[in-house]
């Protein structure tokens, strides 16, 4: 008990270090700035590049609903920054710092606009002009990652899928009728949180005393899902369940077979039907929908080992073969 008072107190998911002190005994360089949106809103932005060395590549990354970019989601490009990647990534509308209310995606396409329009604003600066960009979703970053790629196909040089919604799980899917009243009801009250579900948190982290860290963010969506959120994400499972076969870019999809928020079955359709000659994929026995920093350290490291091989092989222009 006296551990867990002590966790509550933490400002940071790595405890009371101070940010940029963070950052630097880590050996990176982190910032974070406001940018404005297509649409005029808000959205907060960070950036974690390397300390000592030029960038290799870029990787823009999107996190799922109801997370956001500032607590244990640093935790990926912290390390990726630390192997030489320049990473970025912002709280989607309505998460975390961003504008919007909390948790509520009335359109997913504007989002994907506001990814577009940040990570072009990103690979206009000079510095980085020369060099691969790389997508990197979460759950429902993966999937708009997904559709970031069918927005801008050329903008992007490989996608790394990080157990991507492009099917929710039978088992958290609204059954009949229920989707049916909640396309009736989001007629005249799309913002109401009231679609029957548990805590995602605790079905997506497996070590207990990590979940006691994730409780932890300030920023992290606990009501539940608004009904235009609800609908709007099921229509957009379903219309990439239909475009899969469509995917013609190098990536890795990374999925633990113990998911049960996301499935890993469409993962593996999506790596059978993608048309992409240059695709991979890994399920990770016994691994859960929080794959990079729910399960135990010795798994974390084994998926970043697996992103890390693979963007390797893609930024040192070697020839590139499928993992299977």
């Amino acid at each position: 008990m006296e551990e867990q008072q002590k966790l509550q107190a933490y400002p940071y998911y790595w405890g009371f270090t101070p940010e940029e002190d963070y950052y630097e005994l880590q050996g990176i360089r982190g910032s974070k700035a406001f940018f404005t949106s297509p649409t005029g809103i808000k959205l907060f932005t960070r950036s974690w590049l390397p300390l000592t060395s030029p960038p290799r590549a870029l990787v823009f990354m999107i996190h799922g609903y109801g997370n956001n970019i500032s607590w244990t989601f640093q935790a990926t490009p912290i390390f990726l920054a630390q192997m030489g990647f320049a990473c970025f990534a912002l709280d989607l509308e309505g998460h975390g710092e961003s504008q919007g209310l909390k948790a509520y995606v009335p359109k997913i396409d504007h989002v994907v606009e506001d990814c577009l329009s940040f990570f072009d604003f990103i690979k206009q600066n000079p510095e980085f002009q020369k060099l691969k960009s790389f997508l990197y979703g979460e759950s429902m970053g993966g999937a708009i990652s997904l559709l970031s790629y069918f927005a801008d196909p050329k903008g992007f040089d490989g996608a790394i899928l990080v157990a991507p919604m492009c099917k929710i799980s039978d088992n958290l899917r609204p059954r009949w009728p229920i989707p049916q009243i909640l396309t009736l009801l989001v007629r005249f009250f799309p913002t109401w949180a009231i679609v029957p579900t548990s805590d995602l948190m605790y079905k997506s982290v497996k070590v207990d005393e990590k979940k006691v860290i994730a409780e932890m963010n300030p920023a992290r969506y606990r009501g539940k899902p608004r009904l235009g959120t609800a609908v709007e994400l099921l229509r957009v499972v379903d219309y990439l369940n239909q475009r899969l076969g469509d995917v013609n870019l190098p990536f890795i999809v990374l999925h633990g077979n113990a998911d049960v928020v996301t499935d890993p079955n469409v993962s593996r359709e999506l790596h059978e039907k993608a048309k992409s000659g240059d695709k991979s994929i890994r399920v990770y026995e016994g691994m859960m929908h929080s794959l990079l920093f729910g399960e135990t350290d010795e798994n974390v490291e084994i998926v970043r080992s697996d992103i890390l091989s693979w963007l390797d092989v893609r930024c040192n222009n070697a020839r590139t073969i499928n993992i299977d």
